[in-house]
């Protein structure tokens, strides 16, 4: 399975306004909700929030991955957001946040795909090239076929 299964270009947004993480997790579930991904996004949202209590989801190198499970999710889904100027992610590295993955996992969904997922990106994600190419993106068509090389 390729990474672009999951994620719709509808689900890209190359300008995020959000100045927090809450408003972006906000942001990034509106695209979800409006895509179908979502039955729920309150409960799906604060899934997300409360992952992020557990330990930040900010990666490095400018990279954050929020994600959570709930019953608010009608089908695994991802969104994906660019920060141009940053946000703080609270990141391992202290770098603010520019690009920010979103996945979305349904409560039912058993095992552990979403991992395969977070670990797929993860590899990807520390290649410079890639990261500039993708923070660099003109549009969403640019940003999907970049993504179009990841397997899962």
């Amino acid at each position: 399975m390729l990474i672009t299964e999951l994620l719709d270009k509808n689900y890209i947004e190359l300008n995020l306004k959000g100045s927090t993480k809450q408003a972006v997790i906000s942001e990034l579930g509106d695209l979800l909700m409006n895509g179908g991904a979502l039955t729920d996004q309150a409960k799906y949202e604060n899934a997300v929030l409360a992952r992020e209590e557990e330990a930040s989801t900010g990666i490095g190198f400018g990279i954050a991955i929020p994600h959570g499970k709930s019953e608010g999710v009608a089908k695994p889904a991802i969104a994906l957001g660019i920060k141009r100027e940053g946000l703080d992610w609270e990141s391992i590295d202290d770098e603010d946040a520019t690009i920010i993955f979103m996945l979305a996992i349904p409560q039912h969904q058993a095992g552990n795909e979403h991992l395969k997922v977070l670990q797929q990106l993860s590899r990807k994600l520390v290649d410079d090239d890639f990261r500039a190419a993708l923070a660099a993106a003109a549009d969403k068509d640019e940003i999907y076929s970049l993504l179009s090389q990841i397997a899962v």
